[in-house]
Parts: C-alpha cells; structure tokens; sequence
C-alpha cells in the first residue's frame, strides 16, 4: 500500500499545500499573530519536509532541521490557543483546495485529519512553557489508519 505522502504527490506538492497555507495563515488576522514574531525564511520549504516524514516520505527533516522536540518546543510556552488551532485547520482545509484536492477524494480527508490531530494535541501539549518539552521526541507517523503507534 502507497503511503499518505506517496499518494499525496510526494515533496513538491507537499511544498505548494505548505505555501498555500502559509499564505492563508498570513492572510488570517487570528492566525497570522502566531506569526507575528517572525518565521524562519524557509518556514515552507521545512513545513513540508516535517509533513512529509510524518506523513510516510523521507527523515528529510530530522536528518537537517531537528526532532518532534524542536517541532514542539517552537509551539510550546504559548498558553491555551484553541481560536488559533480552529483558524489554522480551516486555513488548511482551505488550502486543500488550493492545491486541487477534490471534497471527494479520501486523501483529502486524511491530510486533514492528520492536521488537524497534530495540530490540536503535540502542537498543544505545553501551554505553560515550552521547557517542559521531553528531549529526544521522534516525528509522529500517520498512515491511512492515523496514527501509528
């Protein structure tokens, strides 16, 4: 059986969904204060590699860029953020779209559910302070089922 990330398209899609939601997040104004601070100039390019190792594609991002913990604690130490979570997942939803996933097709359905999943639990875990983050966390993998254990 192909892999979410197989199936998705590989890297290069996986890097147009991930400037397509930038764009939307940017363009969000409750979104877009997450980003307020700055974002690392190759914010996308790295999105989609983390997506893409998680999703079933190559270490591409734990091999150049770090590991769950780096992911995490970048998010971490932000309090309780649920209007974000919910802008940011429709912003993905919408960026869906964007990239030509028909409302139909089951990978569309996938993807968001893996989202919206990282999004509103290991991207969520450590309101209170980013420190708090375990050391040597590997990248959550997620397949047709969800996630793998």
């Amino acid at each position: 059986m192909r892999t979410v990330y197989e199936a998705a398209g590989g890297i290069a899609v996986l890097r147009r969904l991930a400037s397509a939601w930038h764009k939307r997040v940017m363009a969000d104004e409750v979104v877009s204060h997450a980003f307020s601070h700055g974002f690392h100039p190759e914010h996308t390019e790295r999105l989609a590699a983390y997506w893409a190792e998680a999703l079933g594609g190559p270490d591409t991002y734990s091999a150049n860029y770090g590991d769950e913990t780096t992911v995490v604690k970048m998010h971490g130490g932000k309090g309780p953020h649920d209007e974000v979570d919910r802008c940011a997942i429709a912003c993905f939803d919408q960026a869906l779209v964007d990239v030509g996933f028909a409302e139909a097709d089951p990978l569309r359905y996938v993807l968001h559910d893996y989202f919206a999943w990282a999004t509103t639990t290991t991207m969520s875990c450590y309101h209170e302070s980013a420190d708090d983050v375990p050391e040597g966390l590997s990248i959550p993998r997620w397949s047709w089922r969800g996630l793998e254990i």
